[in-house]
């Protein structure tokens, strides 16, 4: 079924439908195993394998380099439906997705050729950018330091979301005058070890946990030329935190749906002789889905500023304007979209009895990765962030840092 057929509103382009058909059945078998793999602590390791294979991870590449040509509407619309299936899988996928982004907008053609090759080959790349140690806020204690022509890579990191699963991990770190440096570090390379000790009560099977570098011996290729991200870097990651809210919302709407149809059982004082005919819970039902509709419509629209900015950048043109413009409507929704989606995935209870709340069903998972996601990147910065711009038209903060004071 079209994404307008069921009721979510028309893709971002003409040729979408024709994109998405070639990846609904793999977000149809992902989604089938969602419940019991979170029951059960299963990681997704199969899952992003057969995203691989269907070349979901070269979406942004060219055609002629081994992709499908994608805009950023179209690939934040498929990381909606990927995140109706199983939100983890997107947040395992965001670092790889944000490289990729980086590797387009590079100034070097030598990094972007090599990189260009490497992920049309369906390789992927995980996150090793955040520290939990006594780091002030713009530093890591993650060093690299010149070794007989090469660099050694010595650190921890965690929130190292996705490394688990891919192939490299991008690494931020500093040499010993203190400059940034970003490194590619293969997952295998001696020294490395990768630790699933993320114990969040939601997103827990993104293997958000942590990554320990000892004496790591990089080749000097592995060093990006400009450690500075792409323009549009902090809007996009947040935006694939929307995007999976988007997406979480549409799941918990299906989910509430499916049970209310199914239920046999009505109280006394109900409206109706089963549950679907009672308007008061088809009202919550309604309410659910309208806030999947509108979080989703949102995200399409923060990502055509993303489309704006990249567009501007690929032209050779400064984006600095674009990307600021960019991240305030990107700011703009993030309270919208969250508030949303957590009203939803509480509201959708009120639509069903007390057996819904049955570990079984799986249906506290919706609030549960909601939360998660709603807690990275707090949200009252944003809205202040949105204010002053509103106010006073200062531009938001171009980079978001965690550290000691």
């Amino acid at each position: 079924m079209s994404q307008t057929e069921a009721g979510w509103g028309a893709g971002p382009s003409a040729d979408y439908e024709a994109l998405a058909a070639g990846f609904r059945p793999v977000f149809a078998r992902i989604r089938a195993t969602a419940i019991a793999r979170d029951l059960a602590h299963t990681l997704p390791h199969d899952e992003i394998g057969w995203l691989r294979e269907a070349g979901f991870t070269t979406l942004r590449l060219a055609r002629e380099e081994g992709g499908h040509g994608a805009s950023l509407p179209e690939l934040f619309n498929l990381l909606i439906e990927l995140s109706q299936a199983d939100p983890n899988v997107t947040n395992a996928l965001r670092a790889h997705f944000g490289f990729t982004e980086d590797m387009l907008c590079s100034s070097s053609p030598e990094w972007r050729a090599r990189w260009t090759a490497r992920i049309g080959d369906r390789q992927t790349v995980g996150s090793g950018v955040s520290e939990t140690g006594e780091a002030k806020v713009g530093q890591f204690d993650t060093v690299l330091r010149p070794h007989g022509g090469q660099w050694l890579l010595n650190g921890r990191k965690f929130y190292t979301t996705g490394s688990l699963f891919a192939d490299w991990i991008h690494v931020s770190a500093q040499d010993e005058a203190g400059a940034s440096l970003v490194a590619a570090v293969p997952v295998r390379a001696p020294g490395v070890e990768i630790v699933d000790d993320w114990d969040g009560f939601g997103q827990s099977l993104t293997a958000s946990g942590t990554a320990i570098f000892t004496d790591v011996l990089i080749g000097p290729e592995l060093i990006k030329p400009d450690p500075e991200r792409f323009p549009y870097a902090m809007g996009f990651f947040q935006l694939v935190h929307l995007a999976t809210l988007a997406g979480i919302g549409r799941s918990a709407a299906i989910d509430v749906s499916r049970l209310v149809a199914e239920r046999k059982r009505v109280y006394s004082h109900g409206n109706g002789s089963r549950a679907g005919d009672d308007p008061q819970i088809q009202q919550v039902v309604g309410r659910v889905r309208g806030a999947a509709y509108a979080a989703g419509a949102i995200v399409l629209k923060a990502a055509e500023a993303l489309q704006r900015t990249y567009d501007v950048h690929r032209n050779g043109e400064a984006a600095d304007h674009a990307a600021g413009i960019a991240d305030i409507e990107v700011n703009q929704a993030v309270s919208v979209v969250t508030n949303l989606v957590l009203d939803a995935t509480t509201t959708l209870f009120d639509a069903l009895g007390a057996s819904a709340v049955k570990s079984g069903l799986g249906l506290d998972r919706h609030w549960r990765n909601a939360r998660t996601i709603a807690s990275h990147n707090p949200r009252i910065y944003r809205d202040r962030a949105v204010g002053d711009f509103a106010v006073n038209g200062t531009a938001a903060p171009r980079q978001y840092r965690v550290g000691s004071a």
